[in-house]
């Protein structure tokens, strides 16, 4: 089994956050989902925690689990310690990427492809996929693992629908990213600060909250 249960029950929350199933404000009732997928309350309990400490749920006392409402003030307080993390990453992958940057490819090439689909959600797979790639060839599994726990992908996609986040061309500007570690560019670690930064959410020109697509 590639993954284990409690990280199935996981992605099987996740997926029906994220798709919508279960709304902002909604109840997620433990109970119910050990019966809907044939398991023990343990193994959801835990996944339910683990989505407790990503903030996408909370918990209150008589007053079970719910789907956190979400607001750009979450995504503008992830953004920063995403980019310090990715700008260390940066440095630390310079010297693994410079002059060939090839295990970054694959994925510019997966953003062109989406961008002319004008695939939404290829575009959120792809672009976590290049910057997850760039955080692994630093070679530091703690800095990894550190990047991964924020949940940048759910967080993306959550972003696009809950805060109507505006989809726009993604390939150019990870490409650009890719061309600067072949190049040996010695600003790489500042570029890629901006890069992630340029990308956190803005105030809706409207009052309400909207976020930058984008890293």
């Amino acid at each position: 089994m590639a993954h284990s249960l409690r990280e199935q029950i996981r992605e099987h929350i996740v997926d029906g956050i994220v798709s919508g199933r279960w709304k902002p404000g909604e109840r997620i009732v433990e109970r119910r989902i050990a019966v809907e997928l044939e398991v023990s309350q343990t193994p959801v309990r835990e996944a339910l925690r683990e989505l407790e400490a990503l903030r996408l749920i909370e918990s209150a006392t008589n007053k079970g689990v719910r789907v956190r409402e979400l607001s750009a003030a979450d995504l503008e307080e992830i953004y920063p310690v995403r980019a310090g993390l990715e700008q260390i990453a940066a440095e630390l992958a310079a010297p693994r990427l410079a002059g060939d940057a090839s295990a970054l490819r694959p994925h510019v090439a997966a953003l062109y492809e989406a961008d002319r689909a004008g695939d939404g959600e290829a575009q959120v797979r792809h672009t976590v996929a290049f910057h997850r790639e760039l955080v692994r060839a630093s070679g530091n599994s703690v800095l990894l693992h550190t990047w991964e726990s924020l949940g940048i992908e759910v967080w993306t996609a959550l972003s696009i629908r809950w805060l109507g986040t505006v989809q726009q061309s993604y390939a150019e500007e990870h490409e650009a990213v890719m061309e600067a570690f072949g190049r040996r560019d010695p600003r790489i670690a500042e570029l890629v600060k901006a890069h992630v930064l340029g990308c956190a959410p803005a105030p809706r020109s409207d009052g309400g909250a909207g976020a930058a697509a984008g890293a």
